[in-house]
């Protein structure tokens, strides 16, 4: 069995690393678009870092066939926090490795969700030293605000796409000692939970995968803070031809302000606009969306969530986006998955105002 009292073992999200078949592309969009910082280059992979990330790299571009995640990491509270949640997994079951061999990182846990995303546990991590021309004048900030593009902040969260939400949501309560702070649920069925190991409403996500395809990614999440930057960078990435899913707007899960991208290299990337909805109570317990619930949940403006991307397109992919978007944006023959996608998404969804494309089943 696993220990019985994990919460407060895991920090925060530390940092993840992407996967991207146009690695100049993807590097072009983080660092002159979102004004992140090259800290370090080893063979096919570039680090970055946001001016207020605390480590040395928080997003990680590693050129490969295949847009997609390759692992997300979380750091612990304590070196021992890190040793009893690698003791939970084990204790369970879980394949774990030991690893200590990541630039800016030390020594740190490797292992899978129950739908095989790749995460790592970590306590060791090399705080990020500005040279002198970048120190910022205010002290709480590692380094100064980049003068290119509309710089983010930090890394915030990454959503996930799974065959089976709720043995992923169940591990992450379980052995890593997260709180499900809002989940949705269709009948008994749940198909999203957003996790958080401290005040933030989230910093993982997992939905269900409508495809039934396993261990997919969805998107990553960069901080703004203000919302208004939302607005101001939909119309950079109008002006240089970044393709915008949705947004800005604002979900009511979480209360994020939002602005889902997708780069050059076909990741989903979304803008977070503010903190959402802070966890400050400590027994508030779990908010249950319902069906009935689902048009404010999914946004409280305008906004539509797309059928051919936002409930379908996950990473890796089988097709380009480009290839998928035409083979998932209707038409009046659709295509068998497009069929199967649209079996599998509540009717309520279907039906929702804030959700458009989805053909009828």
């Amino acid at each position: 069995m696993s220990d019985s009292t994990p919460r407060h073992e895991v920090a925060h999200l530390a940092r993840t690393e992407l996967y991207t078949p146009d690695p100049d592309g993807t590097l072009w969009f983080f660092t002159q678009l979102l004004g992140m910082y090259e800290t370090h280059r080893a063979g096919q992979s570039v680090y970055l870092r946001a001016y207020e990330d605390p480590y040395q790299w928080s997003i990680k571009i590693t050129e490969a066939p295949h847009a997609g995640l390759c692992r997300a990491g979380l750091r612990t509270t304590s070196p021992e926090a890190l040793e009893r949640r690698a003791k939970a997994l084990k204790d369970d079951n879980v394949d774990v490795r030991w690893t200590e061999d990541e630039f800016g990182y030390g020594k740190t846990l490797q292992f899978q969700t129950p739908d095989g995303h790749h995460f790592s546990l970590l306590w060791e991590a090399e705080k990020y030293q500005a040279p002198p021309e970048l120190q910022s004048k205010i002290l709480t900030r590692p380094s100064k605000r980049p003068l290119r593009g509309l710089p983010v902040k930090r890394i915030d969260h990454i959503n996930l796409m799974a065959s089976d939400v709720t043995p992923v949501k169940e591990s992450f309560e379980r052995h890593l000692g997260f709180t499900t702070t809002e989940r949705v649920v269709d009948g008994q069925v749940e198909i999203g939970a957003w996790m958080s190991s401290n005040i933030l409403g989230h910093e993982v996500a997992c939905m269900r995968d409508m495809l039934g395809e396993r261990g997919r990614f969805h998107h990553v999440a960069m901080y703004y803070g203000i919302p208004q930057h939302n607005i101001d960078a939909a119309e950079m990435f109008r002006e240089y031809d970044i393709e915008i899913e949705t947004g800005p707007d604002k979900h009511g899960i979480t209360q994020g302000s939002f602005l889902y991208v997708f780069e050059p290299g076909g990741n989903r990337i979304e803008l977070f606009g503010d903190t959402g909805y802070l966890h400050l109570d400590p027994d508030a317990g779990t908010r249950t969306w319902q069906m009935s619930d689902i048009d404010t949940g999914l946004a409280i403006g305008g906004a539509k969530l797309p059928f051919e991307t936002y409930f379908t397109y996950g990473t890796p992919s089988r097709l380009t986006l480009a290839d998928h978007i035409a083979q998932f944006a209707g038409g009046p023959e659709p295509t068998p998955q497009a069929v199967t996608a649209a079996e599998n998404i509540p009717d309520a969804i279907g039906s929702s105002e804030h959700a458009s494309g989805v053909p009828a089943h």
